[in-house]
């Protein structure tokens, strides 16, 4: 799996993770093991690389640690 930083998260439940290859999309229905609201921009995540409608997308959103 894949690790990055939450950069920026948006009250409409989707949010953009830091990666060494660019930002990439997340939506709250991505997410593993946690609910979105206990999200905060800066935390460590880990991800699968998946394709959404609108371009590349993050899956298996998963909190590290």
């Amino acid at each position: 799996m894949a690790t990055g930083r939450i950069r920026k998260l948006a009250e409409k439940g989707f949010g953009f993770i830091e990666t060494d290859k660019g930002d990439l999309f997340f939506h709250m229905s991505s997410l593993q093991g946690c609910r979105f609201e206990d999200l905060s921009e800066g935390q460590e995540v880990e991800f699968e690389r998946g394709q959404g409608p609108k371009g590349p997308r993050a899956e298996n959103v998963k909190l590290v640690g």
